[in-house]
C-alpha cells in the first residue's frame, strides 16, 4: 500500500474511532437531540428533528415539569463509511417546561421531524401518542 493510501486509512480509522459510540458500534451512543420551543397561543410547541424513525419509533412523555422524547435505533445498513458522521438513532431529550403547560398535548411526525403541542393546564402529564403527520 502506498503512502497516500496508509495515510488516507489512518485518517479515515481515527474518524471513525472518534465517533463510535461507548458500545465500539456506529450509533451506540445515545443522542441528545436538538429542539425548538415556543410559544403559539395558549399551547407551547416543541419541534425536533429525528432522521431515520418513524413514528411508532417515538415515545413522547411528560410530568407538567419536563418533556422527555426517545427514539430507539432503526437495524444500521452494512456499510463500510468513509466519514460516518450522524446516525439514526438512538435518540433522547428532556425538555425543563414552563409553568402552566400541563394541561395535555398532541404529537406529529413526518419528513424526519417530530412536532409536539402542549396545552395550557394543570394536568399531572403522562405519554402523548405519536400519530403520521
Amino acid at each position: 500500500m502506498s503512502s497516500a493510501n496508509e495515510d488516507r486509512s489512518e485518517r479515515i480509522d481515527r474518524l471513525q474511532a472518534r465517533q463510535e459510540g461507548e458500545t465500539g458500534e456506529p450509533g451506540g451512543e445515545t443522542m441528545q437531540v436538538p429542539v425548538n420551543v415556543y410559544e403559539a397561543g395558549e399551547a407551547l410547541v416543541v419541534v425536533a428533528p429525528l432522521p431515520g424513525v418513524r413514528p411508532e419509533d417515538v415515545e413522547v412523555s411528560f410530568d407538567g415539569a419536563r418533556l422527555r422524547i426517545a427514539a430507539g435505533m432503526r437495524s444500521p445498513a452494512a456499510k463500510d463509511y468513509l466519514v460516518h458522521e450522524w446516525h439514526y438513532g438512538p435518540y433522547e431529550r428532556e425538555v425543563a417546561l414552563p409553568d402552566g403547560f400541563g394541561g395535555g398535548g398532541t404529537a406529529t411526525f413526518g419528513n424526519g421531524q417530530l412536532a409536539i403541542r402542549l396545552t395550557r393546564g394543570d394536568g399531572s402529564g403522562g405519554r402523548i401518542e405519536v400519530k403520521p403527520a
